[in-house]
């Protein structure tokens, strides 16, 4: 007699009563361990939350009722002086062009440099398999370090100005997107080198022809997406003293009160121009990936 449920084939049959037992087991073993992970990390959030609170000098709860003090006094002069925002505005634009400039150039090299590390560091296309270690610890290091704390050192040793901030910026783009442009080309077809190689193609030939067709629009995709962190990371850079726009909305932030229309003119600014890039990015990466 065939038995329908398991099919005609001879032999032990699984026995269902057993399999249903050893998945309740690994439900429950998995409700087990998700319990003490989040019993771990409750544990851990408290001890930090009264860590910082003991360390706090007026106390975090007691400062919970002026957490939108300042932002209201800030708004409220700003509003008095709506009338001189767009010429503020105005004013810092050459600032504003001055921090997008330095997230281009920082961008612009930083790509540059990971695309090279890229292909040095990449399983099938280096042309040193055993330095891929190297090349690989060389992208880890550059993004190791935050950008401020680069740039806190170089404007130790070359003074203020925008050089720190592009030399900062770029290390970290280049470890960064080396590690993204990495993975890309890692999933490239092979054929197409193959056949280079196959008519006696040098191994740069090799890449320009065989794989950066293939990973060039994913690479420019990750080179826009950067662009729009190092905008942002080059206005942060001003406040410790590397130029752009916020170094400006540093000074407006000092004076204080009696200026604050200069903080939200200057906020303002960046804040469009950080949407209008974001936009305009989004658009070029959904053309170049989707066509």
């Amino acid at each position: 007699m065939v038995d329908i449920a398991w099919g005609p084939d001879p032999g032990q049959r699984p026995n269902p009563v057993r399999s249903e037992a050893a998945y309740m087991e690994l439900v429950r073993r998995r409700r087990m361990y998700g319990g003490i992970i989040l019993t771990l990390f409750i544990v851990l959030m408290a001890s930090g939350f009264q860590l910082a609170q003991s360390r706090n000098a007026g106390g975090f709860i007691d400062g919970l009722p002026m957490l939108f003090a300042f932002p209201a006094e800030v708004i409220a002069e700003a509003w008095q002086k709506r009338a001189n925002l767009p010429g503020i505005a105005w004013d810092h634009l050459k600032s504003l062009l001055e921090t997008v400039n330095i997230a281009a150039v920082s961008t612009l090299t930083g790509a540059l440099l990971a695309s090279v590390l890229a292909f040095l560091s990449t399983r099938g296309l280096a042309p040193w398999p055993r330095l891929i270690p190297l090349f690989r610890r060389v992208m880890d290091m550059a993004r190791a370090f935050p950008e401020i704390v680069i740039a806190l050192v170089l404007i130790y040793i070359l003074g203020g100005g925008p050089v720190p901030a592009v030399v900062a910026i770029a290390l970290h783009t280049t470890g960064a997107l080396g590690k993204l442009f990495s993975e890309v080309a890692e999933n490239a077809d092979l054929k197409p080198v193959e056949g280079l190689t196959s008519v006696g193609a040098s191994w740069a030939q090799r890449m320009w022809f065989g794989i950066l067709p293939q990973v060039a629009p994913n690479w420019l995709s990750y080179a826009l997406m950067r662009f729009e962190i190092n905008v942002r990371a080059s206005a942060i850079l001003g406040f410790v003293g590397a130029g752009g726009i916020g170094y400006d909305l540093k000074i407006a932030m000092q004076w204080g009160q009696g200026r604050y229309d200069l903080v939200v003119a200057i906020f303002l600014l960046l804040f469009l121009t950080i949407v209008v890039i974001d936009r305009l990015s989004d658009y070029a990466r959904h053309r170049l990936v989707k066509g």
